[in-house]
């Protein structure tokens, strides 16, 4: 170490981060061939942490936009609290709906008749779930609204025909304007006991949800239509009510209860779906512990890193500390070189979870295009499309946890170069 720079250590070796401090520390930064090996470590430590950033980020955004775009689909269709009768029959769905809607922060309450059924064409047949509602209904229903591929809704209720999914139009190989037959083992009753009951209607409508599971599954008819087809003579099977805020169920349901004069089974969206976006989030939290381990990887490698550069310079350091740089300069410069590859690697994962969190669909659609691959195929994984919310919170915890992991890891090798003796290192020189 040359005159020039004792004074400056001399000088600054009272002031905790002096230049001098960040001088040294980002000179050992610097690959040169003698100690090209730990450099090749640091870069290591730097892509580790990189890559365990911007991975975390992704999929925590991925999984995010999963439960948002799932939560929005499945209630767009199926409503947020379910009412069905007991006791007496629900003939009485039209007094009942209208209570319901009557309810602070209700936004819709549409009476249902829903039956399984089969239905078949020329060129396929399927499995479906039918559901009779009123016109007016469906066009406000949150997941229909806005979503008619083709056909229009205008006179549903009279015009005898069906509104069908995407998906199921394509299986059936039917546009808007074909006939469809729909069947149910309880139909007529006859002198030999109950018949089939089959009948073909007109495709008047056909709409994507965007989630391939209802475009594939659900059937839309007029709603007296389908309580003649299932023999549900002036009855509704459930009233499905849709809220402002669905995380305030407690509430509405007592609310509901009040205002409703007939005896009600009331389910919600938590019952039915709770297994469901349970298992998301379990999955979030595994996914998440995993990724980490990439980061704490990247923080051993800044461990080793740093034990080998101060093995390296040990020499130097004792040099430094007989020049006057303090125990706490020399560990201050060694923390300084951990903290500064934890800190860019940091960043540059940060921003390179951003940007593909925001492109994420665009770079799928390329790699299909490119590769003539189905990435994130929507039968398996009910999304048309693959979706990323970035969370800024989570984002937050994310680079607070890596930036601690690495000025963690580097605390140790810091505090051995702060330890040396310069004596004994200096005694065989």
């Amino acid at each position: 170490m040359s005159d020039s720079a004792a004074a400056p250590a001399a000088s600054n070796g009272g002031r905790a981060f002096s230049a001098f401090e960040w001088l040294v520390a980002l000179r050992y930064l610097r690959a040169r061939r003698a100690d090209g090996f730990v450099s090749v470590i640091a870069g290591f430590s730097f892509l580790g942490i990189m890559l365990g950033v911007a991975t975390l980020i992704v999929v925590t955004s991925v999984m995010n936009g999963f439960h948002h775009e799932l939560m929005d689909k499945i209630m767009g269709v199926n409503g947020h609290a379910f009412l069905q009768a007991v006791e007496t029959r629900l003939t009485d769905w039209d007094q009942v709906s209208t209570e319901a809607a009557k309810v602070p922060g209700v936004k819709l309450a549409i009476p249902m008749v829903e039956g399984a059924a089969g239905i078949s064409t020329a060129y396929g047949q399927s499995g479906v779930l039918v559901r009779g509602v009123r016109e007016k209904d469906l066009v406000r229903l949150p997941g229909i609204a806005g979503s008619i591929k083709s056909g229009v809704l205008k006179g549903f209720d009279k015009s005898e025909g069906v509104a069908i999914g995407q998906r199921l139009a394509e299986t059936l190989g039917v546009s808007v304007g074909d006939k469809v037959s729909l069947l149910i083992a309880k139909g007529a009753q006859t002198p030999f006991g109950v018949a089939p009951r089959i009948k073909a209607y007109t495709v008047a409508a056909i709409f994507s949800i965007g989630m391939s599971e209802f475009d594939n599954v659900f059937v839309y008819m007029p709603l007296p239509e389908a309580q003649l087809f299932f023999n549900k003579e002036n009855e509704a099977t459930v009233i499905e009510v849709f809220v402002d805020n669905p995380e305030e169920m407690d509430l509405f349901r007592t609310q509901l209860n009040k205002a409703v004069t007939r005896p009600l089974i009331v389910t919600d969206w938590r019952q039915r779906n709770k297994t469901f976006f349970d298992t998301l989030q379990v999955e979030k939290n595994i996914l998440f512990i995993i990724l980490t381990l990439i980061v704490i990887v990247a923080a051993f490698n800044i461990i080793s890193g740093l034990t080998m550069l101060v093995k390296d310079k040990t020499q130097d350091v004792a040099i430094l500390r007989t020049i006057g740089a303090s125990r706490g300069s020399v560990l201050r410069i060694f923390l300084i070189i951990g903290a500064s590859i934890g800190v860019t690697g940091t960043i540059a994962g940060f921003l390179l979870g951003l940007l593909i969190s925001k492109n994420l669909d665009m770079i799928r659609v390329a790699l299909n295009k490119a590769f003539d691959a189905n990435l994130f195929p929507a039968e398996f994984y009910f999304l048309s499309r693959l979706p990323a919310i970035v969370d800024t919170r989570e984002v937050t915890v994310i680079v607070v946890m890596t930036l601690v992991i690495a000025i963690l890891a580097s605390i140790y090798p810091a505090w051995k170069a702060a330890s040396l003796d310069p004596i004994e290192a200096l005694r065989h020189e």
